[in-house]
């Protein structure tokens, strides 16, 4: 995972009980039913109605690569929402959240500190009150940098100050992520 917000979505895809529909009919068949209607379900994925209503009755059974990659994406965005909400709710309340990456950390500090940012793979797990602002932060639509500036808040109080049992006043910084990954 490149970004957080893909990092935090593949998370919650881990806790489903279910695989979601393997087949494009039985997935469009899926978003049909949730949508309720064949007509949201073409504006959704830029189709027309008549193509989402031969997907249905298994007229068409394979999908252009970039319509399945579209219909997979939107089925799984929809998939099981009460366990995903509770996912959400047990690393917000209770678990937290692990997070593994591997991305330069620079800091400010003290004058007499070294700054020079270097690369780091850390796996570290952040308390829950971080996974709970990561994911109300996602909900509401946050950018890619804002939810890697609550990311590195958080490693940067567990892992750089401990808690604020060391390194006060330290500001870290959280650049060039090469990989990054959560679990719950």
């Amino acid at each position: 995972m490149d970004t957080v917000g893909e990092g935090l979505n593949a998370a919650l895809q881990k806790a489903f009980t279910r695989p979601i529909p393997k087949s494009a009919g039985a997935q469009m068949r899926y978003l049909v039913k949730q949508l309720k209607g064949t007509r949201p379900v073409a504006e959704l994925l830029g189709i027309t109605q008549r193509t989402v209503e031969r997907y249905v009755k298994d007229q068409i059974r394979r999908p252009r690569p970039d319509l399945a990659d579209r219909l997979e994406r939107e089925v799984k965005r929809r998939w099981q929402p009460q366990i995903r909400a509770r996912a959400k709710q047990t690393a917000a309340t209770t678990g937290g959240i692990v997070i593994d990456t591997r991305a330069r950390f620079g800091y400010t500090a003290a004058p007499g500190t070294t700054d020079d940012a270097r690369l780091r793979h850390l796996t570290v797990a952040l308390p829950p009150e971080y996974a709970a602002r990561l994911f109300e932060a996602q909900e509401q639509g946050a950018t890619e940098q804002q939810l890697r500036r609550i990311a590195a808040e958080g490693l940067g109080e567990i892992y750089f100050r401990d808690r604020n049992r060391r390194a006060h006043g330290l500001d870290v910084e959280f650049t060039d992520v090469e990989d990054i990954g959560f679990d719950l």
